[in-house]
């Protein structure tokens, strides 16, 4: 008998949280959020910008959960230089050779683990560029409606290995690091 009472108090407790809860998705503002990138090489390094097309945080209450995003990767853009040499480095990264823009117009991201940290969160996520999901650790800091994280992506594990020392001999000066920085400010 006593068993059945604990249990039954136990399920009438568990109920009544999950009834107090509130998960809520919290939509980025896209023109107000940014993804600034980093991709270096031997002789020195590039940065750029990549625009949102979407995306959300998942939160219980004040907890974040989870999120999903879209980038447009037609939008990248190179900020370091200027004229021909801008055009000729965006359209390099357009080409089949890095993104292939014109067959994957999109990347995803969706968090998939949350962990709470005492500075923020730690997160995995599954990364999927040019059809190949990988995943990706980063930790999160929310400060009221921004979220900021800075990560590294290696860019041979979906298939982007043009200019990579760990595929091709004899680059010498032209060798461009596998690792890119995607420096991330969510406002929502």
């Amino acid at each position: 008998m006593k068993t059945k009472i604990n249990s039954v108090l136990i399920l009438a407790v568990a109920f009544s949280t999950a009834s107090f809860t509130k998960i809520e998705k919290k939509m980025i503002k896209t023109s107000e959020s940014q993804i600034n990138w980093t991709g270096k090489k031997v002789l020195g390094k590039h940065h750029g910008t990549i625009d949102f097309k979407e995306g959300a945080l998942q939160f219980d209450g004040d907890v974040l959960i989870g999120g999903e995003f879209v980038v447009d990767m037609t939008s990248i853009k190179v900020t370091d230089l200027e004229g021909d040499s801008k055009g000729q480095l965006e359209g390099h990264l357009n080409s089949d050779d890095f993104f292939g823009v014109a067959n994957y117009e999109t990347a995803t991201l969706k968090i998939t683990n949350v962990e709470k940290t005492a500075s923020g969160y730690s997160a995995v996520a599954d990364l999927t560029i040019k059809e190949q999901t990988h995943p990706v650790e980063f930790d999160l800091i929310i400060n009221g409606d921004t979220a900021t994280t800075t990560f590294q992506v290696n860019r041979t594990k979906y298939g982007v290995r043009y200019g990579s020392g760990s595929f091709f001999d004899n680059l010498g000066d032209n060798t461009i690091s596998d690792n890119f920085t995607l420096y991330v400010t969510l406002k929502f």
